[in-house]
């Protein structure tokens, strides 16, 4: 690989915004100085005061394969996120089949070196019936062990009592958990058929699977992580009730951490009356006094970290009635502009967000030498531009493999001029690169 020389830029890591150049080199960060000189071969890129961020690390996607082409796959849903600043992601295991054994878990490691532009981890799913292979796991064998303790079925619903405490005894790994109560859900839900029959209103959606359900069945993986002094991680909080059961500060040295996605960040109830099902997704968007609490969960450190939960579904899917839209959305190429959106707003500093995005996830889950701005470490970076006007979303400039976005009525004033990952360029001046090969995360437990 040549070097890669960034001149002119405006560093952000660790806390701090400073103006620098940074070279890259065998696919690390070799230097970070002013007036670095430039060599014979290098590519040079002047940034004239862009933002050089650490690349956004995504702890939370769907990327659909093996199972569901039609959908995504590896290869699609990799290029999407390196066109939006992402230059790592974990996938999560609820694919068809389910990563639920070390052989579905070495496939996907294949089918990601064969294919993935971006640096790749995968979580392993927890099942009534390999609690005994979990226990019996090296730490550093996955990024992590999903625990779907509501809004699933089949084999990854995971509710059964004697069993959960089994799995938080043991397991020597982060569990993650999707936390809504499947028995308030139900109930709600049949209530709701009888009034609308299968055609239940979007907005609907919120108060089927409600805050309530969210926080019964939080505060059981809390409690549960409490008692068995477990690595807990719970996804994409969306309520304001949930965050009672966190404690603020910094990431380093928490046992328990919670997230928060995109689009419960950038999103309201308001808005499935614009978006309909395309915002349908579990748990649910939920009230602006939600969506505001967490956005100050963010500043106070209740909420460690951001990721998207990036699900994409076919456009016509989307389109069917309440009782078969699937749930999920597509949103790795414009979670990093969305997020600036925040900080153009005032809502986060923009080391703060660099913070929830990168080095946090990079702490929580012990991934080694990625994440900041530091020399030495692997070169997965991103630089950011402010736009002159804000800009529409284009959807023919979508390359996530759906083809849509919900975010087809906001306008960004940030954009991804380059996205660096493991010292390949992958996306420069709006096109993706050739030949980039993204390289598997290491846990470092």
């Amino acid at each position: 690989m040549n070097d890669i020389l960034i001149r002119n830029a405006r560093l952000v890591s660790d806390g701090r915004e400073w103006e620098a150049d940074l070279r890259v080199g065998n696919g690390r960060i070799r230097l970070i100085g002013a007036s670095l000189p430039g060599r014979p071969g290098d590519i040079d890129i002047d940034a004239a005061g862009q933002w050089l961020l650490p690349g956004m690390i995504d702890d939370q996607v769907h990327f659909r394969e093996p199972g569901a082409p039609h959908k995504g796959s590896i290869a699609s849903e990799s290029r999407a996120a390196v066109a939006g600043g992402v230059t790592s992601f974990m996938d999560m295991p609820n694919t068809r089949p389910a990563t639920t054994c070390l052989e579905a878990l070495a496939d996907k490691e294949s089918r990601a070196a064969a294919g993935s532009v971006a640096n790749y981890g995968f979580h392993l799913g927890a099942t009534r019936h390999n609690l005994d292979l979990i226990a019996a796991l090296p730490p550093n064998r996955a990024a992590g062990v999903k625990v779907f303790m509501g809004a699933s079925t089949g084999d990854l619903l995971l509710d059964d009592p004697a069993a959960l405490e089994r799995l938080f005894a043991a397991c020597p790994l982060p569990i993650l958990t999707h936390c809504e109560h499947t028995p308030r859900i139900r109930e709600r839900e049949a209530a709701w058929r009888l009034r609308f029959g299968d055609d239940i209103p979007p907005n609907q959606h919120p108060l089927i699977r409600d805050a309530e359900a969210c926080y019964q069945s939080t505060r059981l993986a809390v409690d549960l992580a409490r008692r068995h002094g477990s690595q807990l991680h719970v996804l994409h909080l969306s309520s304001a009730r949930e965050l009672e059961l966190f404690q603020p500060g910094p990431v380093a040295g928490k046992r328990i951490t919670a997230e928060a996605c995109v689009h419960h960040l950038l999103l309201d109830d308001g808005d499935y009356a614009r978006l309909g099902h395309l915002i349908k997704c579990n748990p649910a968007i939920k009230s602006r006094a939600d969506r505001d609490a967490l956005r100050q969960a963010l500043r106070d450190g209740r909420i460690d970290l951001i990721g998207t939960d990036h699900a994409p579904h076919a456009w016509e899917e989307k389109q069917q009635p309440y009782a078969q839209a699937p749930a999920g959305l597509p949103l790795v190429q414009h979670a990093l502009p969305a997020l600036l959106e925040l900080v153009a707003d005032g809502e986060l500093t923009l080391p703060q967000l660099v913070d929830k995005t990168s080095h946090a996830v990079a702490t929580r889950f012990a991934i080694a030498e990625r994440g900041y701005l530091r020399e030495g470490y692997w070169a997965d970076l991103t630089l950011v531009r402010r736009l002159p006007a804000p800009r529409p979303v284009c959807r023919d400039a979508l390359l996530a493999h759906c083809g849509w976005t919900p975010f087809p009525h906001l306008a960004f004033r940030h954009a991804v001029s380059a996205t660096i990952v493991s010292g390949q360029l992958a996306w420069f001046q709006g096109r993706l690169q050739p030949d980039c090969q993204g390289l598997p995360l290491r846990f470092m437990r």
